[in-house]
């Protein structure tokens, strides 16, 4: 696992915390709202890439089939 990952969420969660703040004050809580549903979705898909790898490599590392 490298470092850049990490970066990479804390990315998403800087861009969408300042979209959702922009709407918010432009009175448009609902988008704001699925913004934050869509960022939240971008990172769980990272996540769980990260997480079959994972199984992937402990497949491997003991001859799992």
């Amino acid at each position: 696992m490298s470092v850049d990952i990490i970066f990479k969420i804390a990315a998403i969660g800087i861009l969408i915390t300042v979209i959702t703040q922009v709407l918010k004050k432009s009175d448009r809580d609902d988008i704001a709202t699925l913004v934050s549903l869509v960022g939240l979705i971008i990172v769980m898909t990272l996540v769980i890439n990260m997480v079959s790898e994972l199984f992937d490599t402990i497949k491997n590392i003991f001859y799992l089939y």
